[in-house]
């Protein structure tokens, strides 16, 4: 965000500088511009590459929503994710507004939610000034009747803007095709007009629902060729569309007779098995040499396949007996090119693992089949209570091979929950997730209690239900004893009242409302008039203060209207912000940190 820096006159003396990591995000309405600069002072990403700023949007399900960010001075980068999920982008687009280097990206929300707009350079801490506008779609167009393709056949078309379209907003042609159980089908896409992208699924619910696509095929530039297994026998859909929403012309759709896959070795579980990948081998779906191993296995049964190579990046996928993929991995194993699968049999029978690269690189590896325990049901855990526990070798274990234990915790939306987690055996952390289904973390912590390598997670649970809480070691050879506290922090605090112009002094506690990144913070409640111009600033010796200020929208989510976090000095906050209308506003003063707590010093003023 562009601020203005000054030098620090404190209430208190300065405190030590943190580098920049997190701001409070911007809210952002659709039908609305703003003029923004990526500048020093900025949050970074993780690895210290780039810059961003974040904007908030409160959206329902079903929206078609448009983001577009134009650049003069970098090469701009757009994504999105979604409500309570920044792990990775729902969407995201570098040039696709087809003018330079500017962005434009679509997407459609699936839930009612506050989702993040990331507004950024392609690469480097560069940056500059930017315009970023946000727009609401109409309802996509109709979907086309689908033609009809047959084995052998090649059809000729033209994607235009009277087509059907697809969430992020691409035109597309639709066609029909019949396959057999287990058939095997190459689709090829090509086109001079623009980069093909072909997908195939099936209609379900009255949406698309795809089983696989490709961009680029094997040796075939820009083009596509999909090597798709029909899972059973029936009607498949096939959609040609473009990789740039913008994407129109002519093109070419032919759909031939699959490569064989290649022949599977049998291997038995427990098995290590040194091979070698040449260009003789079989072909995998995408056209890349691949060795194939068929294992038995049973029904809930836990296994593990890891592929190491000194000499390629490794690609593992398991298929069920009639070539139809069960899972993938590219990179999970304990190198950065190396692979790992962990997977229960959802039936006892045959499986087959494909050994390739993720290139066409060619070279030596070795590949192990293990079988691992079993997840157990998380065993109840209720709020108030402490137990011992120990983390052991025969528990079951993580992607990253770390053992765990797993709790079940019950709870209501909007409930803040503290878990406490302490080892002398071990570096402790916790994780919390949805109790349905595959594990998906939704907070994590590490050392948190800020006591060593003991661990303390504050999280706000998003809706009533069920949550499982991992307690593991942060690394893999960590074994021990740990003692395990849930505790409940009950709702979030109500605001309290701030004089304009009288200096406000409190204290972050541990008990004080958290912000989304689990941080604290104090809220204080102010009735401004339109075009009010103020100034805030926060103090503190202890913490890194933040500032926001902002109010409940329509959704209940809190709306950002202006943030600072280091603008007076490089621990103090200063903002300087007018009001947009009549109202009740929030202020927040908080920690840029989670977990720091200590006194700060606020005041509010107005400037004429």
């Amino acid at each position: 965000m562009r601020r203005e820096l000054t030098l620090a006159v404190g209430l208190l003396a300065l405190a030590s500088a943190v580098p920049a990591l997190a701001q409070a995000p911007v809210s952002l309405s659709a039908g609305r511009t703003v003029q923004g600069q990526i500048a020093v002072g900025d949050a970074i990403s993780a690895d210290g590459t780039w810059r961003f700023d974040d904007y908030s949007i409160v959206a329902r399900p079903g929206q078609r929503l448009e983001a577009v960010l134009r650049s003069g001075a970098f090469d701009a980068y757009l994504e999105v994710y979604g409500p309570d999920d920044m792990r990775a982008p729902i969407a995201s687009d570098d040039d696709g507004l087809g003018e330079g280097t500017d962005s434009r990206v679509r997407f459609t929300t699936d839930r009612t939610g506050v989702y993040m707009l990331r507004a950024r350079p392609l690469s480097g801490l560069e940056g500059g000034d930017y315009t970023l506008t946000l727009t609401e779609r109409p309802q996509a167009r109709p979907a086309p009747r689908p033609g009809r393709v047959r084995l052998g056949q090649s059809v000729q078309g033209r994607l235009a803007s009277s087509d059907g379209e697809t969430d992020d907003g691409a035109a597309y042609d639709a066609f029909l095709i019949r396959a057999g159980a287990g058939e095997r089908l190459a689709v090829d896409l090509t086109s001079d007009a623009f980069d093909p992208v072909v997908r195939i699924g099936r209609m379900s619910g009255g949406a698309f629902e795809e089983l696989a696509m490709n961009d680029d095929g094997p040796d075939m530039g820009l083009n596509a060729r999909l090597v798709f297994t029909a899972p059973d026998a029936g009607e498949y859909l096939i959609r040609a569309t473009a990789l740039d929403a913008s994407g129109e012309g002519a093109y070419t759709l032919v759909v031939t007779e699959g490569p064989p896959p290649a022949s599977a070795q049998p291997i038995e579980i427990g098995a290590t098995v040194q091979g070698e990948l040449t260009p003789e081998d079989g072909k995998s779906e995408n056209g890349r040499p691949a060795d194939a191993y068929r294992f038995s296995g049973r029904e809930g049964q836990r296994v593990r396949i890891d592929m190491t190579s000194p000499d390629i990046d490794t690609y593992l996928q398991l298929f069920d007996e009639n070539r139809v993929s069960l899972a993938e991995d590219d990179d999970s194993g304990p190198t950065g090119t190396d692979s790992r699968l962990t997977f229960t049999l959802p039936r006892t029978g045959s499986y087959v693992v494909e050994a390739r690269g993720f290139s066409d690189a060619l070279g030596t590896y070795s590949l192990v089949l293990a079988e691992i325990e079993p997840e157990q049901p998380p065993a109840a855990l209720a709020f108030g209570s402490t137990l011992q526990g120990e983390i052991g070798e025969t528990d079951p274990t993580d992607s990253e091979d770390r053992n765990y234990d797993a709790y079940m915790i019950t709870g209501q939306a909007g409930q803040r929950i503290q878990a406490l987690m302490r080892s002398g055996d071990f570096d402790t952390f916790l994780r919390i997730g949805r109790s349905d289904g595959d594990f998906v973390e939704l907070a994590s912590d590490d050392d948190g209690l800020r006591e060593g390598t003991d661990s303390r997670l504050n999280f706000t649970l998003p809706e009533d239900g069920d949550y499982v809480l991992r307690a593991l070691p942060l690394g893999a050879e960590g074994k021990g004893l740990y003692s395990l506290e849930l505790i409940d922090r009950g709702p979030q605090p109500r605001p309290g009242s701030l004089l304009v112009g009288v200096t406000a002094r409190g204290t972050l506690t541990e008990t004080d409302a958290t912000a989304d990144d689990n941080s604290f913070y104090d809220a204080y409640r102010v009735a401004f008039k339109e075009g009010d111009k103020l100034l805030i600033t926060m103090v503190s010796n202890d913490v890194d203060s933040l500032i926001a200020v902002g109010r409940t929208g329509e959704e209940g989510a809190f709306e950002v209207l202006g943030s600072d976090d280091d603008s007076l000095s490089d621990t103090h906050a200063k903002l300087e912000w007018t009001a947009p209308a009549d109202g009740s506003y929030e202020i927040r003063a908080g920690a840029f940190q989670q977990g720091q707590t200590g006194p700060y010093a606020l005041h509010v003023e107005k400037q004429p």
